[in-house]
């Protein structure tokens, strides 16, 4: 009897080691440790290095340690740096429900972006920006809209239009801060944004359109982010249900401008997207026209609103830089005597772009860009299996101070010289570069102006702590103090 119990004892002491082997390498082993053994050609199966981490639960726990817990995000890659070494800029990994290549570096990064034939771009949640949108189509079609896109909001004449559009909204924010004399910047710099995004997207004015579009919106990039489970009471569902009016919104306003008489053109994005032809003189349709309007409202919404916040964040961190923007702006503002800034007046503004580059650099809005492998693909030795994601991780190389000096210090500096190649991808990379990059460039220098040369804030409370999920920004979105100069 004590000899039958001692074998069970042994067993189970046995067993546990055992069974915590199997879940801790789970991923590994079911994932890599097949690729490896079906290909055996000479390198063929060799993967980066890494961890998968857990089953189901993947490296997931890791990265929510460091972006989270710790608020140390950029020690997750080099965590793995000194782990594994530079891995030639590529990592195995698990993360957000898939097998992955984490892509860190420089030269990874530009392989990945630039290369279409090997990797196309899928969107976590196609069905909530539209299959026809710039964002979620291929090739030729890819190519014909982003075109027709970027005439349409990112080209010289179209600024031209956008900077005297947008600056009605800005100049009364900026005065409405002023009243109520203490703000939390990120709420505010939303509404702000949303106001130009549906000035210049559809001529909505201030009102009950725009504040139900606002909600709508609200919905549809929340469920950006949650299991894409289309059940009612799920994020998801909402956010296609949010898609759904918000499109219908666009649509009816589409509807209206058919029957109207053309002399009541409207100059906004909806015009110019419904009027515009391509090289054989097609133009979108309806659908394209309306998938293209919604993706690029939620490519603006958050990351200009985002790009306002942090600039009030460093300004008043860095009033030396403060002082270089206002001996740029004052003389302009005498100049123009109370009309508005224009685009070309802009371009002169050599210190401001500087500044303008270095807050969407710190900002990181941007710090996952994501590609799938659509075959096997090798890189330098190593393998990136046909359907696993590529999370190019470019915040690491805003951050990395191999690739920028000092790369913490908010310093504007740094751009009387072009950063090194590779290392600067806030807008992304490759012919999915961001179609709106420039518009949103001006709208963050436009307010920069406006807000240097009227008014003075300070931060209430300079010492907040970061968060880093879903989006960098201090504890308290940038709570300030302000006032008429």
């Amino acid at each position: 009897m004590e000899t039958e119990s001692g074998l069970w004892v042994t067993l189970l002491v046995g067993a546990v080691p055992f069974l915590g082997f199997i879940l801790w390498w789970w991923n590994d082993l079911r994932y890599a440790l097949p690729i490896i053994s079906l290909d055996r050609s000479p390198g063929g199966g060799k993967l980066p290095p890494g961890y998968m981490g857990l089953p189901f639960l993947g490296e997931m726990p890791a990265f929510l340690w460091y972006f989270k817990f710790l608020r140390r995000p950029d020690d997750y890659i080099n965590s793995k740096r000194l782990r594994y070494g530079d891995g030639e800029g590529l990592y195995r990994t698990h993360l957000f429900g898939s097998p992955s290549i984490i892509a860190f570096s420089p030269s990874a990064n530009k392989f990945v972006l630039q290369n279409e034939a090997s990797f196309f771009l899928e969107w976590p949640s196609v069905e909530l920006v539209g299959s026809t949108s710039l964002v979620a189509v291929e090739g030729s079609s890819h190519t014909r809209v982003r075109s027709l896109v970027i005439r349409a909001i990112n080209q010289p004449d179209a600024l031209c239009r956008i900077a005297i559009m947008v600056q009605p909204r800005i100049i009364a924010a900026l005065n409405l801060w002023a009243q109520k004399g203490r703000i939390t910047l990120y709420k505010e710099a939303k509404k702000v944004t949303f106001a130009n995004i549906g000035k210049y997207f559809a001529s909505f004015e201030p009102g009950t359109v725009l504040d139900t579009l606002d909600d709508l919106f609200k919905g549809l990039t929340d469920g950006f982010r949650a299991q894409p489970i289309n059940f009612p009471g799920t994020a998801y569902h909402r956010a296609l249900q949010c898609r759904k009016k918000a499109t219908g919104v666009f649509r009816e306003e589409m509807e209206r401008r058919k029957e109207s008489d053309a002399s009541n053109a409207k100059h906004d994005l909806m015009e110019g997207l419904m009027q515009m032809k391509d090289e054989d003189g097609k133009q979108l349709s309806d659908v394209e026209v309306l998938d293209n309007i919604v993706s690029l409202v939620v490519a603006g919404y958050t990351s200009t609103s985002l790009a306002i916040m942090w600039a009030f964040y460093y300004l008043a961190k860095c009033p030396h830089v403060l002082e270089r923007l206002r001996e740029e702006h004052v003389p302009i503002a005498k100049r123009i005597n109370g009309e508005f800034i224009t685009y070309k007046d802009i371009t002169t503004c050599k210190y401001t772009t500087k500044v303008v580059e270095e807050i969407i650099r710190l900002a990181n809005i941007a710090s996952i860009i994501f590609r799938t492998a659509k075959e096997d693909v090798k890189y330098k030795g190593y393998k990136i299996p046909k359907g696993w994601k590529v999370v190019c991780w470019a915040r690491y190389l805003h951050t990395n101070p191999e690739n920028f000096d000092d790369p913490m210090c908010f310093n504007p500096e740094r751009w009387n010289e072009p950063p090194k190649p590779g290392t600067y991808l806030v807008f992304g990379g490759g012919t999915r570069i961001c179609a709106g990059n420039m518009l949103a460039r001006l709208q963050v220098a436009i307010l920069l102006h406006h807000l240097v040369v009227g008014y003075r804030w300070k931060l209430v409370n300079p010492d907040a702590g970061m968060t880093y999920l879903p989006h960098p920004k201090p504890v308290d979105e940038v709570e300030v103090s302000i006032s008429k100069l």
